[in-house]
């Protein structure tokens, strides 16, 4: 789980403690504290550039420590098995470090950027998506309290990263008390892989889902998945991240994109 230490942790603690106690997992933290001075530019500024470097990886290193003193107080009061650590370093160590450190994890616990804020808190967690090899969730930035997935929407359009979120999330699937299946525009979706063969799929697993197809203008498929999500007051929504290149969603905009900006429910995303 990553703890940020540039705005609130509350969120990534609350979901991340919670359901290592019903899943009865291991949660390691990681609080990432961050250094903007550059080291040619220290290389270049003699003594006094390199004290302000050294300033900043102690400042960094201490905004670490106190988020992870948070975690701690709520893991022991949770009696979970944990671990945590202190990160700092610049956006591109860090994200390299914590990104190779996740391979080795069944899941990736984060919170979503605050819309309007400009940290490498609110860039990591999009950046780990692409890094870790394995589902990442995302807990909005407003969510409080325990985690559940009682409620589970699958987003389905048929391709390799829905199929890829669809494996990585059968542990909650599994134990899900209601499944819905959201496919917008259908009529896209290649035959052998619609929303029909899909819940078929999941009843050989003994698995029984309700199918939602709507027809939405591209612009708009975000905020449609959101609606629905709030109709069947869903609790995770299931879906791939990043379908296009990262620079064809920030030109033509996307669905990843924009559910980074405006996620109401937690969301679980494989790339």
């Amino acid at each position: 789980m990553h703890i940020p230490t540039e705005r609130s942790p509350r969120p990534a603690i609350d979901a991340s403690v919670s359901l290592a106690m019903t899943a009865g997992a291991h949660l390691d933290a990681i609080a990432t504290g961050y250094v903007s001075t550059s080291v040619p530019f220290v290389a270049e500024g003699g003594a006094a550039i390199a004290a302000s470097l050294q300033f900043e990886y102690e400042t960094a290193t201490e905004r670490a420590d106190a988020a992870l003193g948070i975690f701690e107080i709520e893991a022991k009061n949770a009696q979970i098995a944990y671990g945590k650590y202190a990160l700092s370093g610049s956006i591109a160590e860090t994200v390299s470090r914590f990104g190779a450190s996740a391979r080795l994890y069944d899941l990736t616990i984060v919170s979503q950027g605050e819309p309007d804020g400009e940290t490498f808190d609110n860039r990591l967690p999009q950046e780990l998506l692409l890094q870790v090899g394995g589902p990442v969730l995302f807990i909005p930035y407003t969510f409080r309290g325990a985690f559940k997935a009682s409620r589970i929407g699958i987003c389905w359009d048929g391709n390799r990263l829905a199929a890829r979120a669809l494996r990585d999330a059968m542990p909650f699937i599994t134990k899900a008390d209601a499944l819905t299946t959201i496919t917008l525009n259908a009529s896209e979706v290649p035959a052998d892989v619609s929303p029909e063969r899909l819940v078929k799929h999941l009843a050989r697993k003994g698995l029984r889902a309700k199918t939602i197809s709507l027809q939405s203008d591209r612009g708009n498929l975000q905020a449609s998945i959101l609606s629905i999500a709030a109709d069947e007051t869903l609790d995770l929504l299931i879906m791939g991240g990043y379908g296009h290149s990262r620079l064809q969603e920030t030109v033509f905009g996307g669905v990843t994109r924009e559910m980074f900006r405006s996620m109401t429910v937690p969301v679980l995303m494989s790339h």
